[in-house]
């Protein structure tokens, strides 16, 4: 039996399309101690915290929490919440020019993220590139997220892809994987020049880097 081409895309958006990152907002407000911020993103505001505003925890919730746990950091944990478009650094050009070139080879294009929906419509606002998918699908407005099996089977079902002719695109390793297990070829995101490569080998029409 003969395996399906690979025909659609689709794209994670942070680390991958949007250079996102606590760390932007956190040096402003620990200029010149990077072990300080470290420590903060580390023990207070963590990835792990974050992460329960990606799968549908209000902003209101999350930060009176832990400004109840750590009452002498409320202004810090505030600004991850109030400042939160400052983390954007911008978009990552290289990919974004991929994301282009399919769409004008009419290449299917959707968009799979952890991102809370309370924040998602600054990505919508600010970047212009997201009229390009044909469906987008935000883990906060689902309450799923990666690498949830039940998010990739969502988006699968929802826009009517065939996991067999699908390519899933993210920066973290498990998110790839479990694309992967569902038969999505996944594709761990490390740079632009790698994953115009990989797509070119996949055999989509992408000009040489």
């Amino acid at each position: 039996m003969i395996a399906a081409a690979r025909k659609t895309v689709i794209f994670d958006l942070g680390g991958v399309l949007i250079d996102w990152d606590p760390r932007h907002l956190y040096r402003k407000l620990f200029p010149g101690d990077e072990a300080a911020m470290e420590r903060f993103l580390a023990e207070v505001c963590t990835g792990a915290w974050n992460l329960q505003q990606d799968a549908g925890r209000s902003w209101a919730e999350a930060t009176a929490e832990l400004r109840a746990k750590f009452p002498e950091q409320a202004p810090m944990i505030d600004a991850y919440h109030h400042r939160w478009p400052e983390m954007i650094a911008g978009s990552i050009e290289g990919t974004v020019r991929i994301l282009r070139e399919l769409h004008v080879a009419g290449t299917p294009l959707f968009a799979l993220t952890n991102w809370s929906a309370e924040t998602f419509p600054v990505a919508l606002e600010r970047f212009d590139f997201m009229a390009l998918f044909r469906g987008t699908l935000v883990s906060g407005a689902e309450k799923l997220i990666k690498p949830d099996p039940a998010i990739f089977r969502l988006i699968l079902s929802r826009f009517e892809i065939n996991p067999a002719e699908a390519v899933f695109i993210d920066d973290v390793p498990r998110n790839a994987e479990a694309a992967t297990a569902l038969g999505i070829h996944g594709i761990r995101f490390t740079s632009p020049e790698a994953l115009r490569a990989e797509l070119r080998r996949l055999g989509f029409p992408l000009a040489e880097a």
